[in-house]
């Protein structure tokens, strides 16, 4: 994932917005479809499990996978651009020594709402709209475009919209390889962009049905509500 959607915008060595957007999209669709459709970001993985979609092992079997890849590629992303003199790839980061408290503020409720939105387009491209005979090209082109329109408006912490993404980030431009030590870190990076998640399957549980953490929304199922609507209508038509 991060070789297909880091790399384009930095070497394709074109300065146009249509270039880069069309190389981020064709990155995230062929890091999908290259991989057969992984999570690679921890607040997915732990939103999946909320409902009932992963157990227990697979979560942490994703999320330690997904750090793992993280954690390795920049340095050797590094070592290939230098070689070739490439532009070095960049990446999410929030600079809690040089920020105001109402700019993490911001950097948090970032983080939350874009993945928020994020998961709710995931649930919606992949489960409730059919595109028939080329469902997969069109909802993944769609979730990738998608995705780049967050980043341009979201920027205050990247935006990341993955926990992976800013801790492996933020450890390789340590240049100490080690965990960052601020807990903003983990406020912006896991904390929100979790809840932002888990606030999705909740959202998502009302409307569809189904459950979350093995419980029954309060409310809803709207989605049952709705077919029940347009059925009666047929019916008195």
């Amino acid at each position: 994932m991060i070789a297909f959607t880091f790399s384009p915008g930095k070497w394709v060595g074109v300065d146009s917005i249509y270039v880069e957007w069309t190389a981020h999209a064709v990155g995230v669709v062929l890091a999908d479809y290259v991989s057969n459709g992984p999570h690679v970001n921890p607040a997915v993985s732990v939103t999946m499990y909320s409902l009932g979609k992963c157990d227990y092992f697979e979560m942490y079997t994703r999320i330690g996978g997904s750090m793992a890849g993280g954690l390795v590629a920049f340095p050797i992303f590094l070592q290939f651009s230098e070689s070739l003199s490439l532009t070095a790839l960049g990446g999410p980061a929030f600079d809690d020594d040089n920020s105001t408290s109402e700019e993490a503020d911001t950097a948090f409720f970032s983080e939350y709402l874009s993945t928020f939105l994020l998961m709710m387009a995931i649930y919606f491209l992949n489960w409730e709209l059919n595109f028939g005979k080329y469902h997969y090209w069109i909802k993944q082109t769609l979730t990738a475009v998608f995705i780049r329109y967050l980043i341009v408006v979201f920027p205050a912490a990247g935006p990341a919209m993955n926990p992976m993404l800013g801790t492996a980030w933020a450890v390789f431009s340590s240049g100490s390889g080690s965990l960052p030590s601020d807990t903003a870190h983990y406020s912006i990076y896991w904390v929100a962009s979790t809840l932002g998640g888990l606030t999705s399957a909740y959202v998502y549980t009302v409307y569809a049905g189904g459950t979350f953490f093995g419980q029954k929304a309060m409310f809803g199922p709207m989605k049952s509500e709705q077919v029940e609507k347009k059925s009666s209508k047929k019916k008195k038509q």
